[in-house]
């Protein structure tokens, strides 16, 4: 499979608070390249987001903002392109607030939720949070909610469903954004 594997983090619970983001380049199912950075959201930062994440205001002081990183990673959001996330809903909110709060228009492209997948092909589960799958699939996840290795995990968890279940169980959950 070839695909992109996007991770966010935010500096408030405000949907255009980018303050990280990270992308895992998969192709044939191994993961060839990734993009990291903090990113200046010019918003102030909330406490629990701060405890979920550990980025500070002073740790973005001197980050691009995101009209910046995005000049660098819009070629990976294309109507051919497959980009996923773990809990899709929340990464393509973000992408798509943060474009819209700084008047760029957001493109199309597929998607794919490894939550949505998560759920169906692994059942059994306790829950399905990204380090509960990544334990379970003994994916390693070093610091989580640090979007460079939730994004690792999350391509890791793909590749490692189209291995054991196929390609073909994933294409139901494909869906197109934009």
């Amino acid at each position: 499979m070839n695909f992109i594997a996007m991770d966010f983090e935010t500096a408030s619970p405000k949907r255009f608070s980018a303050c990280s983001l990270s992308l895992a380049i998969v192709r044939n199912n191994r993961i060839v390249d990734e993009f990291y950075s903090l990113i200046n959201p010019q918003t102030p930062f909330s406490w629990r987001n701060i405890q979920i994440h550990g980025i500070h205001e002073r740790d973005v002081v001197n980050a691009p903002t995101f009209p910046e990183v995005w000049q660098h990673i819009a070629p990976f959001y294309a109507p051919d392109k497959l980009v996923i996330a773990h809990n899709a809903t929340f990464d393509n909110s973000v992408l798509k607030n943060t474009l819209q709060h700084y008047g760029i228009n957001p493109p199309a492209y597929q998607t794919l939720d490894t939550l949505r997948t998560s759920q169906k092909l692994l059942p059994q589960l306790p829950n399905h949070k990204l380090n509960t799958v990544a334990d379970a699939l003994h994916i390693e996840l070093n610091h989580h909610h640090n979007a460079l290795d939730d994004a690792q995990a999350c391509a890791d968890i793909l590749i490692n469903q189209a291995v054991h279940f196929g390609p073909a169980q994933l294409k139901p959950f494909i869906k197109m954004i934009g």
